[in-house]
């Protein structure tokens, strides 16, 4: 198949890609276990609680087992009273990790750029380069464009282009060896140079 290059005179050039890659069947639930698979992998254990065993109480039983008409106690750090630790307490050492093959990836990344594809989300031009670091120029040329919310995915992002686009909102600008299946769902529009497809394509293929 053929995609349809943009650039700032219009013009109608095409360039081919494969099939196999980007004309492929929406596939719901692949797509949702990609998805699923990337945030769960990055996610981070951060959060901690404290058992009975940790918590800072006296191990002195409060009174003893019988003839005072109140219910049993062994210990105040026991998980039914106020203060007391967790029964099962979270931890910092929890794992999150979600494992996913990687032919199970590379079908799914091919499901979601073949969906930018049918929805018209995914532009391609030859080259996309700033002259400057200013965010001024860069903001421009997204205008001459007609983009505002985009993910440019580029094959190496010049130091001039990275300082120029830092500080601009809804728009991001990755590495093709940082694309990941949130970012190209989560944005309007995706912006790819024809370089970047064809890598990407040795990539998924």
């Amino acid at each position: 198949m053929e995609l349809k290059l943009v650039s700032n005179e219009n013009q109608t050039d095409h360039v081919s890609v494969s099939d196999a890659l980007f004309n492929r069947e929406y596939n719901e639930a692949l797509v949702h276990q990609v998805v699923t698979s990337y945030l769960s992998n990055a996610r981070l254990a951060t959060r901690a609680q404290k058992g009975r065993s940790e918590i800072a109480k006296s191990t002195r039983k409060p009174w003893r087992q019988k003839g005072t008409g109140r219910a049993r106690a062994g210990m105040a750090s026991s998980p039914l009273w106020r203060g007391g630790g967790r029964i099962f307490p979270n931890s910092p050492n929890e794992n999150y990790r979600k494992k996913l093959n990687k032919k199970m990836y590379r079908a799914g990344m091919s499901v979601i750029l073949s969906q930018l594809v049918r929805d018209g989300r995914l532009l391609v031009m030859d080259t996309f380069a700033v002259e400057t670091y200013k965010t001024k120029e860069f903001s421009e040329k997204l205008k001459n464009i007609g983009l505002a919310n985009v993910l440019i995915v580029l094959d190496e992002i010049s130091e001039d282009l990275y300082l120029a686009s830092r500080n601009i909102p809804h728009v991001a600008v990755v590495e093709l060896k940082n694309v990941d299946p949130v970012s190209l769902l989560r944005f309007d529009n995706t912006l790819i140079t024809t370089k970047g497809l064809k890598k990407i394509e040795e990539m998924l293929s």
